[in-house]
């Protein structure tokens, strides 16, 4: 049972029992060092952990649903623990400045929050750290609000043991951390900017009018993208041509930026701050250095070939193609116009809403309208599109003008075909149950808009992600919309997905404010979670080379061998090279194999009970971007799943080492979950394609074992699933529960040896 499997044991965080670990208690307190109180640890290496535990009760939202004292309590009792309290608040002022003042007081030289996510609050609690002179990297956070209380919400006693299992996997966790510096990189001032579309042209000139350097690349031999195929522009009515002039205006009037058109990014190299590119334009190549870059290459248009007779029927055209007849005037005479509304979205080849098709529907609708008064115009829409209050207006006014609105249903989509000289359109008409035809001069299409193939080409060359819709992807669609995963290379417009001019300006500012701020500072330092080699003990087989994704490993020549050196300028910290290197010469600094498997072998001191009260005991593995922010919407929105889950976090599901797998169900885990992006959303490009390798190489291992291979499962999960999140942990502790507890018996090898299954 749960209560019993938590009842005050910590002897599982490390080779301390409770017998013989010091608490946090007031009466039995271990010694603080002498200098307490004069400095402070602040690097904690070397030294005999002292850790500080802060459990919240964030108001009612942990408290409300956990014993939060009973908690405290038992983080005393943990190895190493020489402190403990609890906050009503620990992110407010007060709750910082206890930390703070702990930390001084009691010399602690590790520190854990059990309180929210870390990834909202960890910047703030690892700054207080640094403030009472503490180095950062010895914080760690256990998540009992997001993933624990707002999830159990009906379950008081098996929260409250979840919680005590959460502390004590931190701790253990904590007791390992080790202090680490962040890498200072100068930056150059100047920015390469791609695309001179509205986004580019809007963040070419932000960043030119700070004083900086801006090289603005285009394709096309003029400026304007998009701009130049559209009749007006909502919500204005503004001619295009006249904003792209006064943009070109402005660009060619400073003196900061340098314009190629008709030119083409040919290689570009080097690390944040320290770009090496080369652009080719006409029959000359051009090379200069930059610090930050700005993706802003735009999309274009999908031809809907074969949908409603596109391709085949004359007068069947896309709301591109319209636009330019009606900037060129070449429109006849129209008496009735259909327009179509997701042609190729929502699931016909696109999955996406492309957000702004219905909107243009609606402008070039009243614009057809105010052209020929007298043209019976509807839309046939699969649900309309329109927000905000100034899209709104436009679409009433459509309505007040007659055009009409006619919902179909998806599963029995319009059909078009010629009739005479004339189009067809027939659909069902759900309001009305019946059959209706529409005859039809001009027959118009919304369909989405797509990544175009230059714009994928450039996503390889700057080893950065696309999305499962092929559009570049954003480190984090709510903390970081506008950066990539990679250091110092920002995106806007349209390649991050469809949306209107308004929105692309706005997001051009975001961009270009983010590649300014570096730059202004001249140099910056990046994330010390990168991964690191042992040369002594690398075999120069390559295979970290080959499986890092922002080509940040070389083969280098070192004593007559070939080893691997890693540029941590470079390396982001996802973890595939050290999970998959045969030697264990490489280890990714703050998520250390030994950190990992210090939280493993905390997460379940004793297995699981046989009979009646079995409760199976389920470890899951978790991307830091995807899968766990799935696992935090699951508690925002209160999905509420069963208590049988411990989490531990890793920056990428590539991290998950076999060893972890086969450790996990070594220390009393009967199932075990890894999860991570989607295939083809992974923050690190291409890393989760290991572990779908390794997952696959796992199940036959461990059914070459006796081990069912169903106590292993994958999910794929994306921040926005926490519901599926939730529906994979009933399925998995569903399956625990009629496998029964896990005979561990062919799991006896030993712990030095280390089995790296579907490595290569």
């Amino acid at each position: 049972m749960a209560g019993k499997k938590a009842a005050g044991e910590g002897a599982a965080a490390g080779s301390s029992t409770p017998e013989t670990s010091t608490t946090g208690s007031s009466d039995n307190e271990k010694p603080a060092p002498d200098n307490v109180g004069a400095t402070v640890a602040s690097t904690g290496n070397g030294e005999e952990p002292r850790i500080g535990v802060f459990v919240c009760h964030c108001g009612v939202n942990i408290a409300g649903f956990l014993d939060v004292e009973e908690v405290t309590e038992y983080a005393k009792t943990l190895p190493d623990v020489v402190f403990a309290t609890r906050n009503l608040y620990t992110c407010a002022e007060d709750g910082i400045t206890a930390i703070k003042d702990a930390i001084v007081e009691h010399g602690l030289n590790r520190v854990v929050v059990a309180s929210c996510t870390p990834r909202t609050h960890e910047p703030l609690f690892r700054d207080a750290c640094e403030e009472a002179g503490l180095n950062k990297y010895l914080f760690e956070f256990a998540n009992i609000r997001d993933q624990c209380s707002w999830v159990h919400m009906h379950e008081w006693d098996r929260a409250t043991a979840k919680a005590k299992d959460l502390v004590r996997m931190s701790v253990a966790r904590a007791s390992l951390l080790q202090p680490l510096d962040e890498i200072s990189i100068d930056i150059h001032p100047a920015s390469l900017v791609i695309g001179a579309g509205i986004a580019g042209m809007t963040a070419a000139l932000a960043i030119a009018d700070q004083g900086f350097e801006v090289h603005l690349v285009e394709k096309e031999a003029e400026v304007g993208g998009a701009l130049r195929s559209l009749a007006s522009l909502y919500p204005t009515d503004t001619d295009p041509a006249q904003v792209i002039t006064r943009y070109l205006e402005r660009l060619q009037a400073n003196p900061n930026i340098r314009l190629y058109t008709g030119a083409t990014l040919k290689a570009i190299s080097g690390y944040f701050g320290n770009f090496d590119v080369t652009v080719s334009a006409g029959d000359r190549d051009e090379t200069f250095k930059v610090g930050t870059v700005v993706v802003a290459t735009g999309s274009e248009e999908m031809k809907p070939d074969g949908l409603y007779g596109f391709g085949e029927l004359p007068g069947v055209v896309t709301q591109g193609q319209l636009e330019m007849m009606l900037k060129e005037d070449r429109l006849g005479g129209v008496d009735d116009v259909v327009v179509i509304s997701c042609a190729g979205s929502r699931g016909q080849r696109v999955s996406y809403c492309n957000r702004i098709c219905c909107m243009v529907g609606i402008k070039n609708a009243i614009a057809l309208k105010e052209r020929f008064p007298g043209a019976n115009i509807s839309i046939l829409h699969n649900d309309v599109e329109v927000y905000g209050v100034r899209q709104e207006e436009w679409y009433t006014r459509a309505r007040s003008m007659g055009i009409r609105f006619r919902k179909f249903n998806p599963e029995m989509r319009p059909e078009v075909v010629r009739d005479g000289d004339r189009l067809k359109v027939s659909m069902r008409f759900d309001l009305m149950q019946r059959e209706v035809v529409l005859p039809a001069d001009l027959v118009v299409l919304s369909s989405p808009q797509v990544q175009t193939q230059g714009g994928l080409d450039l996503a390889k060359m700057l080893r950065v992600p696309v999305g499962q819709d092929r559009f570049f992807f954003e480190a984090h669609v709510k903390l970081r919309p506008v950066d990539f995963a990679t250091d110092g290379i920002y995106v806007c417009g349209t390649a991050q997905g469809p949306k209107d001019v308004p929105e692309s300006i706005a997001q051009a500012h975001a961009a270009a404010s983010h590649a300014v701020n570096p730059m202004r500072k001249l140099t910056v330092s990046t994330e010390a979670i990168t991964s690191r080699v042992d040369p002594s003990s690398c075999i120069g087989c390559g295979f970290c080379a080959w499986v890092c994704p922002f080509g940040a490993v070389e083969m280098v020549a070192r004593d007559g061998a070939w080893v691997s050196s890693i540029n941590a300028a470079l390396c982001k910290g996802c973890g595939a090279c050290a999970a998959g290197c045969p030697t264990l010469a490489i280890t990714t600094q703050h998520f250390t194999e030994d950190q990992t498997l210090a939280a493993i072998k905390a997460a379940f001191p004793e297995p699981s009970e046989p009979g009646d009260d079995y409760y199976p005991q389920v470890l899951a593995f978790t991307c830091n971007w995807c899968s766990y922010a799935g696992a935090d919407l699951a508690g925002v929105s209160r999905f509420q799943y069963p208590a049988n889950v411990r989490i531990i976090r890793l920056m990428c599901s590539a991290r998950i080492d076999p060893l972890y797998v086969l450790e996990a169900f070594r220390h009393n885990a009967d199932a075990v979950l890894m999860s991570g992006c989607h295939i083809g959303d992974c923050h690190y490009i291409s890393a989760n394609l290991m572990t779908e390798a390794r997952f696959f190489a796992l199940k036959d291992y461990l059914a070459a074992l006796g081990v069912d291979p169903e106590r292993l499962q994958l999910a794929w999960i994306s921040a926005a699933e926490g519901e599926k999140w939730a529906e994979a942990v009933r399925n998995i502790v569903e399956i625990a529960q009629r496998l029964g507890p896990l005979d561990k018996t062919p799991l006896r090898y030993k712990e030095s040896e280390r089995f790296k299954a579907g490595a290569r």
